[in-house]
């Protein structure tokens, strides 16, 4: 039997090589992006009364309306944007199911989706498998600072989207007002849409704020922004996120979420729905993540590592190119096998593999594996 694979240079994910050899070969994995820490015992506890109450069948296709409620008042507050749960939020299982139907929905074969690069790795083969053509503008290190001038000679009149992520993973770099002014002046009178993947959102550093599309009125028109309850509250196996969108795109979002998935957790949404109703809860993760992420760069400072600037995510990227010239991948995996500390190579966030010399740490890790992560890398 002959199969034509509609991605045919896709093979096991990055994320699932490098844990895979982390495990082992028992080494601390800062790989794959994901707290080794238990989420809050009472959102648990709260999870385990919605079963016991009986809340595990189907919940409503759109997800549950107390969730929706809470999100609209959250975001309102937050971002100063008010929204109509029943017509503009929809539950999702997870950021990624969310960035694929928004993808799918609206990108048609021939259409072509421009990508920031590096970039999460779902985003092109979400594009390639509805037909669509990955348009990447390729950022360089150390700063990966966007010029939209360039980024708008990428648009033609089969360019259908525009993916934009902040803060951004890999690079752990923001978005600020000056780039959403200029992506919105740049989309101006076009069809173009936006994919604006906000998962980590509440993970900011040094004070800055969150320019989320939702604040721009222009611009949120035309955008579908993804967010993440896994990254806010620590508990990425539950799977449960949301994207947000303007009726007319919500609706057509909606058609293919449906039949892709229909709806998301029951109990997690319900648990989630009681446990925001203290925003305290999600507004203390700037503070907690920076701790990580200063107690991770002080941890490396006796390293021959360089650091990356890190404005936002629980990643942090290293330059290695002064002490070794391998490729990433290979360094990555000596430095799972040797040392003992397994990194993602940066040159998988790259439809073309470029390599960089630049690795990527996740800090989402206790303090104590973290010092102990930077006392095995000031061995190599």
């Amino acid at each position: 039997m002959q199969i034509k694979s509609k991605l045919p240079r896709v093979g096991t994910t990055i994320f699932t090589v490098m844990s895979g050899l982390a495990n082992q070969v028992g080494a601390i994995n800062l790989s794959q992006g994901f707290p080794n820490f238990n989420p809050s015992d009472r959102l648990q506890q709260l999870v385990y009364e919605h079963m016991q109450r009986g809340d595990n069948q189907y919940s409503p296709m759109p997800g549950l309306l107390p969730l929706r409620e809470r999100i609209a008042e959250k975001m309102e507050r937050a971002y100063g944007r008010p929204l109509d749960p029943d017509t503009e939020i929809t539950i999702t299982a997870g950021g990624t199911q969310a960035i694929f139907c928004a993808i799918a929905a609206f990108v048609h074969p021939g259409d072509e989706v421009i990508l920031i690069e590096p970039c999460y790795d779902s985003y092109r083969p979400s594009v390639e498998t509805v037909g669509g053509t990955a348009v990447p503008y390729a950022l360089s290190a150390p700063d990966y600072r966007i010029d939209w001038a360039a980024v708008g000679r990428l648009v033609t009149p089969r360019t259908r989207m525009l993916c934009i992520n902040t803060p951004n993973n890999p690079t752990g770099t923001l978005l600020r007002e000056a780039d959403m002014l200029a992506i919105s002046r740049l989309l101006k009178n076009t069809d173009i849409l936006v994919m604006s993947d906000e998962v980590y959102e509440h993970l900011i550093f040094d004070s800055e704020p969150h320019a989320s599309a939702l604040r721009y009125p222009e611009l949120y028109e035309r955008s579908l922004c993804i967010y993440s309850f896994g990254k806010t509250y620590h508990n990425t196996g539950w799977k449960t996120g949301y994207c947000i969108a303007p009726p007319e795109l919500t609706r057509e979002f909606r058609k293919v979420h449906q039949f892709n998935v229909f709806s998301a957790n029951h109990p997690m949404q319900a648990a989630f729905a009681d446990f925001m109703a203290d925003p305290a809860k999600y507004l203390g993760l700037p503070e907690f993540y920076q701790r990580k992420r200063d107690v991770f760069q002080q941890a490396m400072a006796n390293t021959r590592f360089r650091a990356v600037p890190c404005s936002g995510t629980y990643f942090q990227l290293y330059d290695y190119s002064r002490i070794s010239a391998e490729p990433d991948l290979d360094f990555c995996k000596r430095l799972t096998t040797e040392f003992g500390v397994a990194a993602i190579p940066v040159s998988s966030f790259f439809s073309n593999g470029r390599d960089d010399k630049v690795v990527r740490f996740c800090f989402a890790k206790t303090e104590d594996m973290l010092e102990r992560a930077g006392e095995l890398l000031a061995r190599v």
